[in-house]
């Protein structure tokens, strides 16, 4: 189905929005938000940045959530749980995995949203998105799942698959899909 609307502006907050990082497709019955979330940077250089950012995209998608379900998509930069990467145990001070941005993330789960993949997948290891190029990390699946689709939880009764294309090469990062059972809303006769 088209879309009705499309968005390219962000999140409505200025400081945020120069860096060109969300893009929101409204369709009949849901708002489609593609995101790159920022990165907390070496030496977590833009971590408290990225947890102002993380507080706006968040209130952003409420908003939406209000009006009609959403679907958030891209790379959110954090592997929220211990599975969510190859090595949790010397990462815990890194980018991606710090603790405050993996409470950001709870907080998306409390407030409303589910995500997909856990949903289906809930004790699933070794499900990666993201391997550095360095090392031979990919070849090894010493990986990241660090992007996501992110749904409001009245919305996951619609969604019949969330998976990982790990097996398609090109970049360092490989696509993920959501398939929606119903995705324009339609009754079954």
């Amino acid at each position: 189905s088209s879309g009705i609307n499309a968005e390219y502006g962000g999140i409505e907050v200025e400081e945020h929005d120069n860096e060109g990082r969300v893009i929101t497709a409204e369709y009949e019955n849901f708002y489609l938000v593609n995101v790159y979330v920022p990165n907390s940077g070496q030496k977590l250089v833009r971590l408290d940045y990225r947890r102002t950012w993380n507080s706006a995209f968040l209130q952003y998608c409420q908003k939406l959530d209000e009006k009609k379900g959403v679907i958030i998509a891209g790379d959110l930069n954090v592997a929220h749980t211990e599975i969510d990467l190859a090595n949790p145990k010397t990462n815990k001070k890194n980018a991606g995995f710090t603790a405050e941005e993996r409470e950001d993330f709870s907080t998306w789960l409390e407030a409303g949203f589910t995500d997909s993949f856990r949903e289906f997948y809930p004790e699933k290891t070794g499900a990666y998105t993201f391997w550095t190029y360095m090392g031979g990390a990919r070849k090894k699946n010493v990986g990241w799942r660090i992007d996501y689709f992110v749904v409001s939880s009245r919305l996951m009764a619609d969604v019949a698959a969330s998976e990982i294309r790990e097996s398609v090469l090109g970049s360092d990062h490989c696509p993920i899909m959501l398939l929606l059972a119903n995705p324009a809303g339609e009754k079954e006769n």
